[in-house]
């Protein structure tokens, strides 16, 4: 017995003596893209030889073989395995995992583990976004989410874009997603520093967002910032970006040569308008962010600058972000305590697309200059440009760029803090308040030598300035409780319970004044002051205001149950109450359920994570886009003297006590499947928005002179089917390889509508003001570009011919005969693309990185109005230039909508391409460093022949709309009009050093 035991002791001594012969202690650093990980497992593959990386992201690891394999792995990260190599120093940058099946997701008034969401929900982290120069937030999504269209139609950098998500979820409300930002509803997401965002997780159907009532019908996006980590040494990262953009895919139009070969009139000069008010745009970006933490608290604060210029002269904004975020905890962690506080002010230079436009059509002979005219020119009197005089519509653009002003400064103050007090570990209670305080100024001048708006050459109205200011202030106050519980292995569940009240108030000002009198210097610090000078006069023009006030309350409930780890039920319902609505309708009521199922829990298949199938039902609403539309309302009208004059009140809305609350009906089916390097959503989804809000015209001879009333008006049908594929081709050592591919369509059809069929958004080209170019009719699908269709043929008079569709002998093209369903008029495109793509590509190879983002857009078609406008060769127009595209015919001399204006609008762009390199460094002061240079909008494949293929998602034009109403229609898709700002390509080198 004492013999096998001292043998076994000299084996297991020999043994250990030959490991320690062969083997050796590595050490390094863990992190991630924000910084060190703490935490981290760090294990000999094979073995049970591991350790976990310090408070500061370091490890040591003794007894490690030259030849083996070391594997990192921590909640919430890919898991990688990297060969020793017989190094000493292994330093690894881990991956966030969006389909770490325990990652928690944030879902609203709490988280949720991955795989037991029951509902849609997209999640995309940092390392995901679209990179280069983002001047909004929104823009670090496009293509991301599948379902979610993000579309900034031209390169102006004062634009935010269009967000809808499934499609047009109402009609005369906010189309687009409710924005909450660190748990404060109702943001915006121009107030948030694209480098201060970690992650965005987006709410798609209505069982997933039905817990925020009204306010969720178009969907929602929740936001959260960086935030410090507790017993986080104190550390700065600092990211900067330079990058340059100029004008891509302008318009084809006539030179000189040209212009004069078509019996143009001559002027003497030779200009490139669209060279002269176009130019090289130059930005930056200047972030810096410290951060730290001790065992009971952690904070981070950033200061970040933006100056980016637009590729048009005198457009661009400057904006200074400061964010702060600090979370600490008392009473043995029983409290925690969270603040968030935010600054933002943006001064913005608008500029004037109206510059570019008549930059096509402005005479190419014409100077800039009046003093370069060949003949006598007083070009004094408009500040020394040449004008075209006694011309319909004809502008210098030059002088339109340069004289006049359009700008504005918008400065918004945000805080919150949330209170969270554990009860226990069961059991907690959650306390929000917020603030913010959002101060704007929009402001135009003309001086009185500008010829355009500015009335140089009439007797009245010697110059004109337009004075906005608006102060809006939201208050939030949300307390709500969580209940966790586990009933042994078997059976969970997670209850929410709370308060939510909102109130907002909101007064604007809005003044005009012209026909300056001599020596009067006006400046928009002074425009209230001059404004009174000017009344005496009579020279106030216009003034407006308003001050609205708004409510809403609500009580939520939500459970979630989990049955075996494997069967998943959510339920919620939100009771809610506004103040928009009249005494007997303030109240609406939104439930959701929703039940999913890990079928491979007990299908046992091989090399499966998750095969869920899911389904949902959720009901969200939506109140009118304005206050006191249940009221009647009037316009009061000044008389000639101004302020203090006599006043007139017009009857212009008439009131509507019945107004009730729009519903959004959603039922939605998933799947989802996760393997070892694939993962993949399927999501196939019916939504119903019944009752939908819209302002309709009424027969003002009929209702005491009111001519619009806001109704229910009627319902929209949208189904869709969404696919979102993640797949990591190469996972090693040496090579990471990973392609992502989203892809989305659906159909949205008018089921019923209280305006009655009619056809909208008026062309108004010359000879086609009577032209309405979108059908809108029950029971058809939404955004049908309706028209006669052109032979291809011209007559005598050139004149296009137009088909005879119903070959009656007998051709209608008259705005009256346009509905008739056996008229000469069809469908001639689709206003809506019939599926959208974004095709992502990563590659990671040593130090180096490679980013490559595609998107498309295919299906929809654009009524091109450059074409409408200005490429008929119409002979009575030979001081204005013409559009010379690769469809343009020189036998064409009448104005005459058809399908010839109307163009496939398919695209497929190399939106995004980065290359980045990250230096070894191994100095104590800097911990890491990079570099990468950015390209965006690199290519586009498309066979339209206007300056940006982008779906137009609704229509702009105040009296396009061809219904008297005014205001953007969103019924009106695919019109691409002419005071769009042209697209830039970018290229953007950047930096981030972490010290």
């Amino acid at each position: 017995m004492t013999q096998n035991l001292l043998r076994k002791i000299l084996c297991s001594f020999f043994f250990v003596l030959g490991g320690l012969l062969y083997s050796q202690t590595v050490t390094g650093t863990v992190s991630d893209a924000s910084g060190t990980l703490p935490g981290v497992n760090v294990i000999v593959k094979g073995t049970s030889n591991g350790v976990q990386s310090d408070l500061d992201g370091t490890y040591s690891l003794d007894n490690v073989a030259t030849d083996a394999v070391l594997v990192f792995s921590y909640l919430g990260y890919k898991t990688q395995e990297v060969a020793v190599d017989g190094r000493s120093t292994i330093d690894v940058t881990l991956e966030e995992d969006i389909a770490q099946l325990d990652a928690v997701v944030v879902v609203g008034y709490g988280n949720q583990v991955r795989k037991e969401i029951t509902t849609a929900v997209t999640s995309v982290g940092e390392e995901e976004f679209n990179q280069g120069v983002i001047n909004n937030a929104s823009q670090l999504l496009q293509g991301k989410v599948a379902g979610l269209s993000i579309y900034n139609k031209g390169g102006n950098p004062n634009d935010n874009g269009v967000i809808r998500l499934r499609g047009l979820s109402t009609v005369g409300g906010n189309t687009e997603p409710l924005v909450v930002i660190d748990g404060v509803l109702g943001q915006s997401l121009n107030n948030v520093d694209p480098s201060d965002i970690k992650n965005i997780t987006v709410l798609k159907d209505g069982s997933a967002a039905a817990i925020y009532g009204s306010r969720a019908s178009s969907g929602v996006i929740l936001v959260t910032t960086k935030s410090g980590r507790s017993n986080q040494p104190f550390s700065v990262e600092y990211n900067g970006q330079y990058g340059v953009s100029n004008a891509v895919n302008q318009v084809e139009i006539m030179n000189r040569s040209q212009f004069l070969a078509t019996g143009g009139t001559d002027l003497g000069a030779d200009t490139d308008w669209i060279d002269e008010v176009t130019r090289s745009a130059f930005s930056q970006v200047h972030n810096i962010a410290a951060t730290g933490g001790s065992e009971n608290s952690n904070y981070r604060v950033a200061v970040n600058y933006r100056d980016t210029e637009g590729i048009l002269l005198n457009s661009g904004f400057e904006q200074l972000n400061i964010r702060g975020n600090f979370t600490g905890t008392l009473f043995d962690d029983k409290l925690r305590i969270n603040f968030n506080s935010a600054f933002t002010q943006r001064e913005s230079d608008f500029g004037f697309n109206e510059a570019l436009r008549y930059a096509i059509v402005y005479n190419p002979t014409a100077p800039v200059l009046g003093s370069d005219a060949p003949f006598p020119f007083n070009s004094e009197q408009f500040g020394g440009y040449f004008e075209t005089l006694g011309l319909f519509d004809s502008f210098n653009p030059v002088s339109i760029a340069e004289q006049n002003r359009n700008e504005g400064t918008q400065t918004t103050i945000n805080y919150n803090a949330d209170f969270r007090y554990s009860f226990s570990d069961d059991l907690t209670a959650t306390l929000n308040l917020g603030n913010q305080i959002t101060k704007t100024n929009n402001n135009q001048y003309y001086p009185t030598t500008s010829f355009f708006r500015g009335g140089a050459v009439s007797p009245f109205r010697k110059g004109r300035a337009d004075f906005y200011t608006s102060e809006a202030q939201t208050r939030t106050l949300e307390l709500f409780g969580t209940y966790n519980k586990s009933f042994g292995d078997f059976f969970r569940m997670k209850l929410d319970g709370g308060y939510s009240w909102q109130e907002s108030d909101f007064n604007e000002y809005y003044l005009q004044v012209g026909d300056f009198p001599p020596g009067v210097d006006f400046d928009f610090s002074n425009a209230i002051e001059v404004s009174q000078d000017l009344n005496e006069a009579g020279r106030v023009i216009a003034n407006s205001g308003r001050n609205d006030d708004d409510r809403i309350i609500a009580f939520f409930l939500r459970g979630n149950f989990t049955f075996d780890d494997a069967i998943y039920l959510s339920a919620s319902l939100r009771r809610e109450g506004s103040s928009r609505f009249g005494a007997d309708n303030q109240w609406g009521t939104f439930p959701s359920v929703a039940v999913g199922a890990d079928l491979n829990n007990y299908l046992k298949w091989d090399n499966i994570s998750l095969l869920k199938a899911r389904l949902g039902y959720g009901v969200t609403g939506a109140i009118p886009p304005g206050v006191g539309l249940s009221q009647t309302t009037y316009n009061v009208i000044n008389g000639a003297g101004g302020f203090g004059s006599s006043s007139t009140g017009i009857g212009t809305r008439l009131a509507n006590p019945d107004l009730k609350w729009e519903e959004k009906r959603e039922l939605n089916f998933g799947i989802e499947l996760v393997m070892d390097r694939l993962s993949a959503t399927l999501d196939i989804y019916d939504r119903d928005i019944v009752d939908f809000i819209s302002n309709v015209a009424i027969d003002a001879a009929a209702n005491s002179g009111f001519t619009s009333q806001f109704q229910n008006a009627g319902e929209l049908n949208t189904k869709g089917v969404e696919l979102a594929v993640n797949y990591d081709i190469l996972r090693n050592d040496k090579v990471n390889y990973n392609m992502g591919l989203v892809l989305s369509t659906y159909e949205t059809v008018l089921e019923k509508n209280a305006g009655g069929d009619r056809t909208i958004a008026n062309l108004g080209a010359p000879g086609q003001n009577d032209t309405n170019v979108i059908l809108v009719r029950e029971g058809e699908e939404v955004g049908q570009i309706w028209g006669p269709v052109f032979t291809g043929d011209v007559d005598a008079n050139g004149s296009p011919i137009l088909a005879d569709i119903n070959g009656d002998g007998v051709l209608l093209t008259d705005q009256g005969s346009a509905l008739a369903e056996d008229g000469d008029f069809k469908k001639l495109g689709q206003g809506f693309p019939e599926f959208e793509l974004g095709w992502s590509h990563r590659v990671q190879f040593g130090n180096w990185d490679v980013n490559a983002f595609f998107r498309g857009a295919f299906g929809h078609s654009l009524v091109n109005t450059f074409r409408a406008f200005y490429e008929p060769r119409i002979g009575s127009q030979s001081s204005y230039n013409y559009v010379n595209t690769e469809l343009a015919r020189d036998d064409i001399r009448t104005a005459q909508f058809s399908s010839y204006y109307v163009e496939k609008a398919d695209f497929f762009r190399l939106d995004n391409l980065t290359v980045g390199y990250n230096f070894d460094i191994k100095d104590s002061f800097i911990k890491s460093a990079r570099v990468s240079l950015t390209a965006q909008n690199l290519f586009t494949i498309t066979d339209y022949t206007g300056a940006d293929p982008e779906p137009s998602f609704q229509d702009r034009g105040s009296v396009a709309n061809g219904d008297g109403l005014g205001g953007a229609n969103v019924l009106a898709p695919g019109v691409d009009r002419r005071y769009n700002y042209f697209n830039s390509s970018t290229f953007t080198l950047g930096l981030n050093v972490k010290f």
